[in-house]
């Protein structure tokens, strides 16, 4: 990409918006216009060239995740995903938005002969040609789809994939719910709300003024993957809540986040296409829909124990200064530690099957 072309992608993705939100009545849900703003192709922040992940942001990257900030974070998750292996026999993992490839890279090469065939489920062009070239050393054993396989054997992993599924937002103003969504006010963008029938899905008093969110697809998307794992495991590692926690009285701003040259703000209206646009996750929501659908809830738990549980502190203890400091950031409370949960997932594990990842700590009970 070249240095005058984030903003052509941003102008001609704003453009496409208010084209189309005019068309459809001057109106939006919030969820509409999210995943417009990151996945429509060639513009949209996930689906142009753009940097996104990265250390500094003199590289032109917006944020970094736990593969990129350590590669002991693959090493340990691998012991996980081995054991299920191990266990049922299976030997394949499917990874859902792999970024840059790190977290492939990584699994691939602490599973060794365990993993013969690793797909990756994505969306955009542009992370996929990066993850080709990354992985390009381990062969036909890594394949690429758009879609979700018909049935699925084996483990799933998804890291920072459920915060960047689009949320309906939702604003209490003391007397009745709205939604809201966006609207064009000569042309900009702006929030607008409509009445609705829609509701948080707990019952608890809520200020006036309140804006929070839901997170119908998110569910579904769990719903849906429930429906074609057949045998095997899933785990996702991402920042949120259980329920009791997410829509507490005093989170009365909600979680909706956008990112940008490692800067975080909270208006997805501005320079769309230019950030990323995330919400913290609901973990009960996402249990609730992963066991509605048949699969039996393995753990939830903080990253830091899940890690731990997994062998990350041996790993620390062999690592250089440099790689120690960047991996206790993985743990660190402050940092990655207790933000980031683990909830894992699965279907016709052998009798007794305990995973490893969630033997302390296990907050299951929390949901």
């Amino acid at each position: 990409m070249q240095k005058d072309e984030p903003a052509s992608v941003s102008a001609a993705l704003a453009h496409r918006l208010r084209q189309d939100i005019a068309a459809a009545g001057g109106w939006w849900p919030f969820d509409r216009f999210m995943a417009a703003a990151l996945y429509t192709p060639g513009l949209g922040y996930y689906a142009h060239g753009g940097v996104k992940f990265g250390a500094l942001p003199e590289g032109g990257s917006d944020f970094i995740t736990a593969p990129e900030l350590s590669p002991l974070f693959g090493r340990a998750i691998a012991v996980q995903v081995a054991q299920v292996l191990d266990a049922t026999g299976l030997d394949e993992v499917v990874e859902f938005g792999a970024g840059t490839g790190a977290l492939a890279q990584q699994l691939l090469e602490a599973l060794g002969e365990r993993c013969r065939r690793y797909t990756i489920v994505e969306l955009s062009a542009s992370l996929r040609q990066r993850q080709q070239q990354r992985l390009a050393g381990f062969g036909e054993r890594v394949r690429w789809i758009d879609a979700l396989p018909d049935a699925i054997e084996g483990v799933v992993v998804g890291n920072e994939v459920l915060d960047a599924m689009p949320v309906q937002l939702l604003h209490w103003d003391g007397a009745q719910w709205l939604e809201r969504g966006v609207a064009l006010d000569e042309w900009k963008f702006v929030f607008a709300d409509r009445p609705t029938d829609l509701r948080p899905p707990v019952e608890t008093p809520f200020l006036p003024g309140t804006v929070t969110e839901i997170h119908p697809q998110a569910r579904a998307f769990v719903t849906t993957l429930a429906e074609k794992l057949r045998r095997g495991a899933a785990f996702f590692i991402d920042y949120g809540f259980p329920e009791a926690e997410y829509y507490h009285l005093q989170r009365h701003g909600g979680t909706l986040m956008c990112h940008r040259a490692h800067q975080a703000d909270t208006d997805p209206l501005s320079d769309v296409g230019l950030k990323d646009i995330t919400a913290h996750v609901d973990f009960t929501g996402i249990a609730l829909a992963g066991q509605d659908a048949g699969l039996d809830v393995l753990g939830y738990t903080s990253q830091a124990h899940f890690l731990m549980n997994c062998g990350l502190p041996a790993l620390l203890a062999e690592a250089d200064i440099r790689q120690r400091a960047a991996g206790q950031k993985l743990m660190q409370e402050h940092e990655m530690g207790e933000l980031f949960k683990v909830i894992g997932f699965g279907r016709g594990l052998p009798e007794g099957f305990d995973p490893i990842g969630f033997a302390h700590g296990d907050r299951s009970h929390r949901l």
